[in-house]
């Protein structure tokens, strides 16, 4: 089998119900490898929901892959030489190009032609996932570089490309914010966790004050609102109310969503509803309403979860990762690397609406290798 840009493989995808609640799944891949969708804070289908953007190691390097949806071809989008940054992808919003990040090089291919450009680029410099505005006129990303950590933005039409944080301390998960892309949250570890930064590089506020025993995690835009929703684990599924306030918003109030377990999230663009999978214990992937707080399950991926820290109810620190083995530990989970703290990030079901909001996109090893599925959601409330 020859793995190349644009060569085409047959379907892998296996219809099938859930064991316990009954819900029709599509598992998408089936290679003896570790495929994986995108970072749950992005969508892994294209507009349409025609096809499912995924990362594999089936050739030996990372590469991303589309896979028509619900069933059929499977092609290769990219043939870096040393592999791309699978958990770094984001489609743009028209679904023609996909954004991505490979050593140091933040690239677009367009999914169809296969048209390859670079966008940016910082020579030595590890680089975490990308994150697009709304209009998708501009991209953002967490680098280290010779131990420092910054924030960087970018045109995607390549045209500019800039430095507007410099810090000490990780920078992971910047997301501009869906209803003013002047705004950028993004998280600092270990705590506090929560920040706002204007995309100039002014302004930058951390949200809520706490220490390393409150353990933040997963903090995202509820829908295409200035809110935010985030986890502390394991006790809650929480709600950041943001008001106006100059140079950034403001939190006016913190509210319990649902007391629940829930671990990685996934609001719906209209912010009523969110996905989640559970830990410790492992109790499915929910649907959790947002108003009411109740919530039900949809499915049990089965997936084996790993992580040392998440048993725990605190961040890791350094010397976590030093009795792990890890050495660098800042930003290494996005390069594929096998943590063993958090991860490996492809052991957890990472899940995320599809385009059309009738799916929910998810990952399980339960087969024995890391395979990606696809889980009809059945409900419209909770």
């Amino acid at each position: 089998m020859t793995y190349r840009k644009g060569a085409v493989f047959p379907s892998e995808a296996i219809r099938k119900r859930d064991e316990q609640t009954g819900v029709p799944i599509v598992q998408i891949t089936s290679h003896d490898s570790i495929n994986h969708h995108l970072y749950p804070l992005t969508c892994s289908t294209t507009p349409d929901s025609e096809w499912v953007i995924f990362a594999s190691n089936r050739s030996g390097t990372w590469q991303f892959y589309k896979a028509r949806f619900p069933e059929g071809e499977i092609v290769q989008l990219t043939d870096e030489p040393q592999g791309v940054s699978g958990y770094s992808g984001h489609l743009s919003p028209d679904g023609q190009e996909l954004f991505y990040n490979a050593f140091g090089f933040i690239k677009a291919v367009n999914i169809e032609t296969l048209q390859e450009r670079t966008v940016a680029y910082w020579e030595g410099a590890s680089l975490g996932e990308v994150n697009l505005s709304k209009s998708g006129e501009w991209l953002v990303t967490a680098m280290k570089h010779k131990g420092v950590n910054y924030l960087v933005v970018a045109k995607t039409d390549g045209s500019k490309s800039e430095i507007i944080l410099e810090s000490t301390r990780t920078v992971i998960h910047p997301q501009f914010c869906p209803a003013d892309e002047n705004l950028i949250e993004y998280a600092q570890d270990p705590a506090p966790r929560i920040w706002l930064i204007r995309r100039d590089g002014t302004g930058n506020t951390c949200l809520y004050e706490h220490d390393n025993d409150e353990f933040i995690v997963h903090e995202t835009w509820l829908g295409e609102s200035q809110d935010l929703i985030f986890v502390h684990w394991r006790f809650a599924l929480k709600r950041m109310r943001l008001r106006p306030s100059e140079p950034v918003p403001l939190p006016s109030s913190i509210e319990t969503i649902a007391s629940i377990n829930a671990w990685h999230i996934a609001p719906n663009r209209a912010g009523t509803q969110v996905l989640c999978d559970t830990n410790h214990p492992d109790i499915g992937i929910l649907v959790i309403n947002v108003e009411s707080g109740q919530w039900q399950t949809l499915c049990f991926p089965k997936a084996s979860c790993r992580g040392s820290q998440w048993a725990l109810t605190r961040y890791a620190t350094q010397e976590d990762f030093a009795k792990a083995g890890k050495e660098d530990w800042a930003l290494s989970w996005m390069e594929a690397k096998v943590d063993t703290v958090y991860g490996p990030q492809w052991t957890h079901p990472h899940p995320s609406w599809s385009a059309d909001e009738k799916w929910c996109i998810y990952d399980s090893d339960f087969s024995g290798t890391t395979q990606v599925y696809a889980c009809l959601v059945t409900f419209e409330g909770c």
